[in-house]
């Protein structure tokens, strides 16, 4: 491996200069003592690497893993040990469950009393242990010289393999010793290559299929394979299912494009299926379809997404980014695919159906699209218009709309819509939320204000946990503890100087939007709905749609 020349460096000035060298140009992190001296390198530093400080830990992980989401490079985030690190868990839990590229650095105790239980500021019995439990990989650093090839192999990581979170450890006595230290170059990416095999077996099934369709997961959007699986449909004329995370893989306007609710209509008459980079599974932990007459193929860089319970088939364990160009390549020349336009089309207006009979979500979900540009990003949230934006809100680009994945973290959206905010400073980002999650990142106002952020914050207000109250009501016949005390979020907005406007209204939405949108910076809007319908039908396959699947669309 070659190293740079060695040059004397505090632990904390060879992570910052070895994060740099990985070309990290933002760092999310809240200071701390067992922090100081990496700190102090982020300040001689701040030309080159800009450290964003928000108000709670919580805020700094959802905010990398939006960064990272959103972006496609990686999201860095900084934190002191024992309750900096546990605050900050539910944003590495919601990137392990995303598929996202961030890097946690977490402080530690003095390292010679690690594990010896003396009861020391932030000290945790097995922090080591805690975070191995959430990711990919992680290291610690015991001498200042090791810092760079940890941060290096974090990268080399990161860049290689299942997109996952990763952490390194660095005690305070490590980052304040001094040494002579070289860094080490930029890790380089590094995919896994399919079978080549096994891929001509799948290139000859997709093309002489009758029907052939592509359903997409959340690992295309993690391998940036979104054109290759374009070209691939569009070659073969197959009809792409998105499932939540797959959202953006094809322009919602693209002829072939339908979501996963579409799966309802069309998997019962493909003959060939093609599931990349998915899990596969409902959210009860069955597998999506299953049909005798129905041959699958699975590509997946995880070879325990391809297993049971999911119905047996033939699979490729590679990134989907070169499992999709070498079924590309390995197809028949001169295929020549009928249209399946119609197909698609017949089956996206049964979807139109069903996504508007779900009101007032409809309305309000059309005033977001309506006043937002194609490149715009939408960050949703657990409520009762996220759910519903997750499946028909109209997606024009990769990365354009962040969900938070089956962790399901309920306020993780105002904080990873921040994150998403400092990585696409030319696009206008608009976090959707309710009351009752917003309230676990409101301080997080001062984050929005202090830094301008171009951020539409739309706050959904009924006085209560939503979702709770209605399945309470349904289940139960009775609620419990579901209503809400709010501030006056418009007075708190203006404590924050922060533009606001109250509507309640999909009309009155889309005209506070717009004006947002004209005067840039960040803009608070509060929405005051009442009690919604269940989305669920559109979300969950295990509940019956609002009408029953058409006829068979091949006619």
């Amino acid at each position: 491996m070659t190293h740079y020349q060695a040059v004397e460096r505090t632990g904390g000035q060879a992570l910052v200069a070895q994060l740099i060298e990985e070309g990290v140009e933002h760092v999310f992190g809240i200071p701390g003592v067992q922090l100081d001296w990496a700190v102090e390198a982020l300040r001689e530093a701040k030309e080159r690497i800009r450290f964003v400080v928000p108000r709670h830990e919580q805020a700094a992980s959802y905010m990398a893993d939006g960064y990272a989401r959103s972006t496609g490079r990686e999201g860095v985030c900084m934190v002191v040990p024992g309750p900096g690190v546990l605050n900050a868990l539910s944003g590495i839990s919601t990137s392990l469950a995303c598929n996202s590229r961030v890097l946690m650095i977490a402080g530690q105790i003095t390292s010679e009393k690690i594990g010896k239980g003396f009861g020391l500021l932030h000290e945790l019995p097995d922090q080591s242990g805690v975070l191995k439990s959430l990711t990919k990989w992680h290291g610690m650093a015991t001498r200042p010289e090791d810092i760079p090839a940890l941060v290096h192999e974090a990268f080399v990581q990161l860049r290689s393999g299942r997109p996952r979170p990763v952490a390194i450890e660095v005690p305070p006595d490590v980052l304040e010793a001094k040494a002579e230290i070289a860094l080490l170059p930029r890790a380089q990416e590094s995919r896994t290559e399919p079978d080549a095999g096994l891929i001509a077996q799948a290139a000859a099934m997709l093309g002489g299929a009758r029907l052939p369709v592509i359903y997409a997961g959340g690992g295309v959007m993690a391998s940036g394979a979104t054109e290759a699986v374009r070209a691939l449909a569009e070659r073969l004329q197959a009809p792409v299912l998105m499932t939540e995370g797959g959202r953006g893989t094809l322009d919602d306007r693209h002829e072939l494009a339908l979501t996963s609710l579409g799966g309802r209509v069309l998997l019962p008459h493909t003959d060939v299926l093609l599931v990349a980079g998915s899990r596969f599974v409902d959210g009860i932990a069955r597998p999506a379809f299953t049909s005798d007459g129905c041959k699958i193929i699975y590509l997946n860089i995880e070879a325990g997404d391809m297993a049971g319970p999911r119905q047996s088939g033939l699979a490729i364990e590679a990134d989907v980014l070169t499992g999709v160009e070498a079924l590309l390549a390995a197809l028949p020349e001169g295929i020549e695919a009928p249209s399946r336009a119609g197909i698609a089309d017949a089956v996206r207006q049964w979807c139109d159906t069903q996504v508007s009979a779900i009101a007032p979500q409809k309305d309000y979900v059309a005033a977001l699209r309506g006043t937002m540009a194609d490149d715009d990003i939408l960050v949703s949230e657990l409520t009762q218009i996220g759910y519903y934006a997750n499946i028909a809100f109209p997606v024009h680009g990769a990365r354009k709309l962040i969900t938070p994945g089956y962790q399901g973290t309920l306020g993780y959206g105002f904080n990873t819509a921040l994150g998403v905010a400092v990585g696409n400073p030319a696009q206008r980002v608009v976090s959707i939320n309710g009351d009752g999650g917003f309230a676990w990142g409101m301080q997080e106002l001062s984050t929005l204000a202090r830094d301008g952020l171009d951020l539409s914050l739309v706050i959904f207000v009924d006085g209560r946990y939503g979702n709770v109250h209605r399945i309470q009501k349904r289940t139960f016949g009775e609620t419990f503890v579901t209503d809400l005390r709010n501030p006056d979020f418009l007075k708190l907005a203006a404590a924050y100087d922060i533009p606001a406007e109250a509507v309640d209204t999909p009309e009155g939405l889309a005209q506070a939007l717009r004006k947002a949108k004209e005067r840039g910076g960040p803009a608070l809007i509060a929405v005051r709905v009442e009690e919604m319908p269940s989305p669920w039908a559109l979300i969950h396959p295990f509940v019956p749609p609002v009408s029953p699947p058409p006829p068979n669309p091949l006619g």
